[in-house]
């Protein structure tokens, strides 16, 4: 791999360390116990961006929320997206990204965080069973003014807390992050947060979440378990044709659809991000001859792996 951009690595490419102790930089108070939080202005920090390296397209160990005002690019897993004005993105450890500032008039704000920082909190889900931060999701929304208005409002109560001495403000910035990701998942279309109402979304969602569960794929011995739309309907211990018929009803794509769609993606990210051969990355993603990947690769993206690489 390329390599995940760790919290040090962060803090030495914005240029607050110059090695890998973040005492001096960490917010006081902050411990071990409770995870990792820092907010930040993007204004601020952009001059530092410009005297450093560009920033890497890779996987972070943390996770982002971002409320950027100015003209973008942004590239989420093999999505690249226009940003004209202002959006709020979601990043998680899961999906590499990158965005590319397109003028020099950059504002809003950021904060990182990590898993532990809110395993504390009541919200009933783990982060990465979240839609905003699931692959193949909506990671990024485009943004009215008034909506630019309101979540600046709470960012900047963060800058304000984080630097507070009250003794519950870890637990208040936690509130904080939590409203901005049901504000992210309230933009998202319906099918993306619905609630389960009837046994056949049930069903849906579950092979979505099985689907999802087995990325990313991080070392080229490891291999998808699940394959084939059989493999996920036993798993479910369901007929595969009943599997089929709820997803379609409920999607209007099979599961096919989604398990070729969801291996493509990753072949795309570790052809970008890995110096893995291609009979590696064949592997890892449950092709038993190297000519079956390469053929469904070109069906799915127009070109070869090795074209799509260089």
């Amino acid at each position: 791999m390329t390599g995940i951009t760790s919290l040090q690595d962060f803090y030495k490419e914005m240029g607050f360390v110059s090695d890998n102790d973040l005492n001096p930089i960490l917010p006081g108070g902050i411990g071990k116990d409770i995870g990792h939080f820092n907010v930040f202005s993007i204004g601020a920090i952009m001059k530092t961006i410009k005297q450093t390296k560009t920033m890497p397209y890779n996987r972070r160990a943390y996770y982002k929320i971002s409320l950027i005002s100015g003209h973008n690019r942004a590239e989420y897993a093999d999505k690249v997206i226009d940003i004209k004005k202002n959006a709020l993105l979601f990043a998680s450890p899961k999906v590499p990204y990158n965005y590319i500032p397109l003028d020099d008039k950059q504002s809003g704000y950021f904060c990182i965080f990590t898993k532990e920082f809110l395993a504390s909190s009541k919200s009933g889900n783990s982060l990465d069973e979240l839609p905003i931060f699931k692959p193949g999701g909506y990671p990024i929304f485009q943004l009215s003014d008034a909506q630019v208005k309101e979540l600046k409002a709470l960012f900047e109560k963060m800058f304000k807390e984080l630097r507070a001495e009250y003794a519950y403000k870890y637990e208040l910035l936690r509130n904080y992050v939590l409203e901005l990701i049901h504000y992210g998942q309230k933009l998202q279309p319906d099918i993306a947060v619905h609630t389960p109402h009837s046994a056949a979304v049930r069903v849906a969602g579950l092979f979505v979440e099985l689907l999802e569960r087995q990325f990313p794929i991080t070392s080229s011995q490891q291999q998808l378990e699940l394959r084939t739309a059989k493999d996920y309907a036993d798993r479910l211990a369901i007929h595969v044709n009943h599997l089929n018929k709820v997803l379609k009803e409920n999607t209007g794509k099979t599961t096919t659809d989604f398990i070729t769609g969801r291996v493509a993606q990753e072949a795309k990210i570790l052809l970008k991000q890995t110096n893995w051969n291609i009979s590696e990355i064949a592997y890892s993603l449950g092709f038993e001859e190297v000519a079956h990947f390469s053929n469904f690769f070109k069906k799915q993206a127009g070109i070869s792996p090795l074209a799509f690489r260089s």
